[in-house]
Parts: C-alpha cells; sequence; structure tokens
C-alpha cells in the first residue's frame, strides 16, 4: 500500500477555541509533544472538548493560548495507556499542521474521514425513545505497520446498514469526532465521571468484492 494512501486513510480538520494550558505528553528522538484541549461547537449549539497532541516543531513562532482560534489538520489516533491497573483506549487528534484561524464562521468545524476494517461485531441497540444506534470499531492502518482503532457510532438508517457488517469488512466513513460525558460506577459504589471519544457517522460506504471488481454501497444519515 503507497504511503500516501495511508495517510489519506485517515484526515481530520478541525476549527476550535484553546481551553485552558498546554500539557507536556511525551518526547521522542528529542522531539517533545504537547497536549491541547480544542472547543469546537456543533450546529445544536453544544460543543465538543477534542485533546489535539502538537509537536513542538510545529509551535515554533506560534504563542497559543486560552481562547485563540486555530485549525488543526492531522488524524485521529489511539494508543493503550495503563491507568489504575488496567489498559486503556485513549484517543487524540494528531495535528500534522496547526496555524491562527481568523474567520469568525466555519460552515463545518469537526469533521473525519476514516478508511478502515471492522474489528469488532456492531453492537445495536436502541436507545429509551426509540433511536437506533449501532456501535462500531474501525482499524485504520498507519505508516510504520501501526494501526489505530476508533470507537464509533452511527445512526438511524446507518444503524440499521452497520449492524449487518462483519469483522474484516472494509468501510469508509465520514463525519464528526465528538466528546461525551459519562459516569462509571464502581462496585465499592464510587462514581467517576468520564470523557469518551467517538466518530458520529454522518456517511459511510461498504467496499465489496463482487466478481474481483470493488463495488461500493453507501448509505448517509
Amino acid at each position: 500500500m503507497a504511503l500516501d494512501h495511508l495517510i489519506d486513510t485517515n484526515v481530520v480538520t478541525i476549527v476550535g477555541k484553546i481551553v485552558g494550558e498546554k500539557e507536556f505528553s511525551h518526547e521522542i528522538y528529542g522531539e517533545g509533544f504537547y497536549i491541547y484541549n480544542m472547543k469546537i461547537p456543533r450546529l445544536s449549539k453544544s460543543v465538543d472538548v477534542l485533546p489535539i497532541t502538537v509537536s513542538e516543531r510545529l509551535l515554533v513562532g506560534l504563542n497559543l493560548k486560552e481562547g485563540d482560534t486555530v485549525k488543526a489538520e492531522g488524524q485521529l489516533r489511539s494508543y493503550n495507556k495503563f491507568i489504575n491497573g488496567n489498559n486503556r483506549l485513549v484517543l487524540t487528534v494528531f495535528a500534522r499542521d496547526i496555524t491562527p484561524f481568523e474567520n469568525e464562521e466555519v460552515k463545518n468545524p469537526n469533521t473525519i474521514f476514516l478508511e478502515g476494517y471492522i474489528c469488532k461485531n456492531p453492537v445495536y441497540r436502541e436507545t429509551p425513545f426509540g433511536r437506533e444506534i449501532t456501535d462500531l470499531l474501525v482499524a485504520v492502518n498507519r505508516l510504520y505497520n501501526k494501526s489505530d482503532y476508533i470507537p464509533a457510532i452511527a445512526w438511524g438508517r446507518n444503524a440499521k446498514f452497520s449492524s449487518n457488517l462483519s469483522v474484516g469488512d472494509k468501510i469508509r466513513i465520514w463525519g464528526r469526532i465528538q466528546s461525551r460525558q459519562y459516569q462509571k460506577k464502581y462496585s465499592d459504589g464510587n462514581v467517576e465521571n468520564k470523557t469518551a471519544y467517538e466518530v458520529s457517522i454522518s456517511k459511510m460506504e461498504k467496499e465489496e468484492e463482487n466478481n474481483n471488481e470493488n463495488e461500493k454501497k453507501h448509505t448517509t444519515s
């Protein structure tokens, strides 16, 4: 698979405001990386707050501070982190570029495209109000023989469509990255407020083999 294609299978563009101060994340071969939180508006007037990982080399000449509006382009990446004795899947937007953004209005400030493979059986469910939802886990190949494992949620017709997918199916999805607050209850009675990140799917497409030719089946929400 071409290297350029691997970059094109995971594409994120977000525009929002910096929240809080940057935090040091890690260092690789002398290159430091920092985490910013970015607040991104939804059409519903609520907001998503997403973690952005930025190389110190992209920050040269930038003095980003709380309240600044920036545009970040990159990939949604996952890694396992050992937290409280358990492995936890952690998601972050890995910035390939980050720049100050002057425009006040952005038609779509939160977009993501992924091309990958179903790596866990889809889970279909209905809310108490009858809304259909399917939970997916998508493996997206990355450079250097690595993969990112991205949770995604399909709604409505997409939920019905994706509930019939199987492990190994190749799909393409378009949507936005959302943050979701929830409470985890422990056996000792303690309750912890946590944040989950996932892709909310607006359009999806399955690639199928038929007579040795690729066919695409797609649906939109």
